[in-house]
This record gives structure tokens, sequence and C-alpha cells, in this order.
């Protein structure tokens, strides 16, 4: 297909579709300039992120919070920084 024909068809599709197949070519630009290893790595470091997190919240050196209640105080203290 030439470059004019892919955009035409491109064009024809729905705009979720239009976005899926827009994310997937960007998605491959990516893969095309990584070996894959930086993705294993990132995952490595999100596991042990996310591996530290719970702990915290096991042992209970941090409080978990209701959204609701996260985002009250949330408002009081922007409030508070707009006085």
């Amino acid at each position: 297909m030439t470059v004019a024909e892919v955009e035409q068809a491109l064009l024809s599709l729905d705009r979720r579709d239009r976005a899926e197949v827009l994310h997937r070519g960007i998605l491959s630009l990516d893969l095309d300039d990584h070996t894959g290893s930086d993705q294993v790595e990132v995952d490595t470091a999100w596991h042990t992120e996310l591996r530290h997190r719970i702990d915290d919240i096991k042992s209970g050196k941090v409080e978990m919070l209701d959204v609701d209640e996260s985002h009250a105080q949330l408002r009081a203290e922007l409030a508070a920084r707009r006085k």
C-alpha cells in the first residue's frame, strides 16, 4: 500500500479505531529503537517499588485513606494554600 492509501484507510475508521492504530504504530517505533531489555528493567523496577509499597501498608508504616477522605484532605490543603 502507498502512504496515501494507508492514510485514506486510517481516516475511514471511527475515532476509537484510529486512535488504536496510531497508538500501535507509535509503540512499534519504540520497539524498533529498543531491544526489549529496557522493558524488563522497567518491569523489575515497578515490581520492586510495588513490593515496597505493599510492605509499607502491611507494616502500618503508611496509612491507607478512603478516596473521598483523600480528596477532602487535598481540597482542604489547596484551599489553605490559596489564603
